[in-house]
């Protein structure tokens, strides 16, 4: 799967890390020269998932799923978009990225790969 984040990240100019990720914050694939960055990355990304869900709760007409999250700090954007139950697509751009284009890049590259980027649910006990 490295390959297909590494096309996200030399179509979007600025595009610092892209990580997939399961919902309880494990790095499944990533694209960018730092593992360890990627790892504390995915394990951030756990805790804003859960509050970005318990936010999307709020809206009565709403599923209560979050789809995007975006966050602009100094020097950058944080993206985390839903790719898939219990998977999420994270990416970390220079101030300088064309922001529209990331979130069509994004989007598409869910649309293409989302059944694959599944993390199934972990289950204690034996497996049969």
């Amino acid at each position: 799967m490295d390959w297909m984040l590494k096309d996200l990240a030399t179509g979007v100019p600025q595009t610092r890390h892209v990580i997939v990720l399961s919902s309880d914050g494990l790095r499944m694939a990533q694209h960018g020269p730092d593992t360890d960055a990627a790892d504390r990355l995915a394990a951030a990304c756990a805790g804003l998932q859960s509050l970005s869900t318990a936010v999307a709760t709020e809206f009565p007409h709403g599923d209560g799923h979050m789809r995007l999250v975006v966050i602009e700090v100094s020097g950058g954007f944080f993206y985390m978009m839903a790719a898939g139950p219990g998977a999420y697509l994270a990416v970390l751009a220079d101030d300088d990225v064309d922001t529209g284009l990331m979130g069509q890049q994004m989007r598409d590259l869910v649309a293409r790969i989302g059944e694959h980027l599944t993390s199934p649910p972990r289950v204690s006990g034996p497996v049969t």
